[in-house]
């Protein structure tokens, strides 16, 4: 199948061109996944999208698209997708935050490329140094997970800009998990992941706009919370945790991850972080009924993280 009749719709001109339907956005990107489609048209319907501003539908029936071209993968609790790739990004202490929801007893499954990363904030050498893969938490590389997504996502090296493809992995959920957490760059998804999501019967999801784009919760700050809630559509704020205002990635002041988890670096900042980022995971699983109840339970966690013991979730 070609993808002509697809550019055509969205880019005929003003006044005639129009939004993709969700099963046409479907029938797209299934075009696109399936290696049939021709790369100029690939490049002119992405830039198309870009330059006017995805709709919920386009983005629900591409991510419905790739989560049907993918391969049946281990069963997850929750999904957490990590394509941040800023250049100044820090330790990736969401990491951390991952690993304590593992220790709760559920199964996390992290998924992402991260590319123009600096070496403290690399996410696969962080969860080989630390070694905290396992007992619960696992990483899927996406060049394993999907080639084909892979290439696309690649092809900002082309393009020079981001297309919808970031927003869509964002959102895959390869695992099926009944719960998944998404961070954002820029504010004006969060609504957009929700909404895609909900079109989709997604039920329980939480999005922030986290540092670097990651689901990583700054703590100084209050938090504008948007997702799902067995299917009912979230937007709340909670207040921060911490009298402090400083970067989340403060150059100044590095974080050693591994010295933060073992506990030979004492950081209050770098620790609160970790724990309300892990609190909004918690809650989300419904781990707890209240974030305040979560937020406790994340800092037990935290405290308990050398014990030998994994909870039941």
């Amino acid at each position: 199948m070609t993808l002509a009749p697809f550019v055509r719709l969205v880019a005929q001109g003003k006044g005639r061109a129009r939004a993709l339907t969700q099963d046409e956005a479907r029938q797209a990107m299934s075009t696109i996944l399936s290696g049939d489609a021709a790369p100029e048209a690939i490049g002119a319907l992405l830039m198309v999208l870009r330059l006017r501003g995805e709709t919920d539908a386009e983005i629900a029936g591409f991510t419905a698209a790739l989560r049907a071209a993918t391969s049946q993968q281990p069963a997850a609790d929750l999904d957490w997708p990590c394509y941040a790739a800023g250049r100044t990004r820090g330790a990736p202490l969401f990491l951390l935050a991952a690993k304590l929801v593992a220790q709760a007893g559920y199964s996390v499954a992290l998924h992402g490329w991260n590319s123009h990363q600096s070496t403290a904030a690399d996410v696969r050498s962080v969860l080989r140094d630390v070694s905290l893969e396992g007992d619960g938490l696992s990483y899927l590389p996406l060049e394993t997970l999907s080639p084909a997504a892979f290439e696309l996502l690649k092809l900002r090296d082309t393009f020079g800009l981001r297309s919808c493809i970031n927003t869509v992995l964002r959102m895959w959920n390869p695992t099926v998990a009944q719960a998944s957490v998404q961070g954002v760059f820029h504010p004006s998804y969060r609504g957009l992941q929700s909404r895609a999501a909900a079109l989709l019967g997604d039920q329980n999801l939480t999005v922030i706009k986290g540092g670097g784009g990651e689901f990583e919760r700054h703590p100084g700050k209050e938090t504008a919370i948007f997702g799902l809630r067995d299917g009912i559509e979230l937007n709340e704020l909670t207040p921060a945790n911490l009298n402090d205002t400083r970067r989340l990635h403060d150059l100044n002041r590095p974080v050693n991850i591994a010295a933060l988890w073992d506990g030979s670096q004492n950081d209050a900042f770098a620790t609160a972080t970790v724990t309300g980022t892990a609190a909004l995971a918690l809650w989300t699983l419904k781990a707890a009924p209240t974030l305040a109840q979560a937020s406790a339970f994340a800092t037990e966690l935290w405290c308990d993280r050398f014990s030998q013991s994994r909870r039941a979730g």
